[in-house]
């Protein structure tokens, strides 16, 4: 995590991923093939982690919203790998995010047609724009923390403005 984190697919090397856990590079080559199938494991194997610890609730998106800034802010190196990810797309998306995806976008679709979420935007954009608001004060956006370093200071107003900002967005059209 901490190499690829730092340097990138493009960057990172495996004789230091085999110095700094101990083992034998070669091996790592047999196991995994080659480094972009390492980094894809790596970065699923956090992925999966963010599923599990992060509920996605259609009914609480403001509330999601919040978990999610509260998660990237904790977790800086994983955000700086999602932001590898996508600068380099030299590595397959992980299965299992395309899958939740869809999970969410069906979840708020349901949400909409129930009337318990806002129908003025598409679900799949409704649910960009959550993940965009929820991490724009990251250290790997270019906008949010370079542009207004202060505003970062005061985590709870971030999450009080996060949290309206997506309400809005949510209750839209309803």
């Amino acid at each position: 995590m901490a190499e690829f984190s730092a340097y990138g697919i493009a960057g990172a090397r495996v004789d230091r991923i085999a110095k700094n856990a101990g083992c034998n590079k070669n091996m790592i080559y047999i196991y995994f093939e080659n480094k972009e199938t390492l980094f894809t494991t790596i970065l699923q194997k956090h992925l999966t982690r963010v599923y599990e610890e992060i509920a996605f609730t259609p009914d609480d998106l403001p509330g999601y919203a919040v978990r999610v800034f509260d998660f990237a802010i904790s977790n800086p190196d994983l955000m700086r790998l999602m932001a590898w990810f996508n600068l380099e797309q030299k590595a397959d998306s992980p299965v299992e995010r395309g899958q939740v995806h869809e999970q969410k976008v069906k979840s708020l679709t349901e949400a909409q047609n129930a009337g318990r979420v806002g129908a003025a935007f598409p679900p799949e954009f409704i649910l960009t724009t959550i993940m965009t608001i929820a991490t724009a004060w990251t250290a790997v956006n270019p906008f949010g923390p370079s542009l207004d370093p202060k505003r970062v200071e005061t985590v709870e107003g971030l999450r009080d403005a996060i949290s309206r900002a997506v309400k809005i967005i949510s209750l839209e059209g309803l």
